[in-house]
């Protein structure tokens, strides 16, 4: 599951994504085989972290299992 982090609060992709320019068909983040494709991948400091990506628009995208 795909989550935007911000400051200081969580949202659910489709609160951010159906407005973006970068989103699928269905305003979603392209999120295809593992990776967010309208982004780039942040490394992670430690193995407990879950996977984090920054979208071209700048949010931070969290990938929560």
């Amino acid at each position: 599951m795909l989550m935007i982090m911000m400051e200081n609060q969580i949202l659910a992709p489709q609160q951010v994504c159906q407005s973006c320019l970068l989103a699928d068909g269905s305003g979603q983040p392209r999120w295809r085989q593992g990776q967010l494709r309208c982004g780039h991948a942040i490394r992670n400091t430690n193995e407990q972290q879950p996977d984090r990506y920054e979208c071209l628009m700048g949010f931070l995208v969290v990938r929560v299992e």
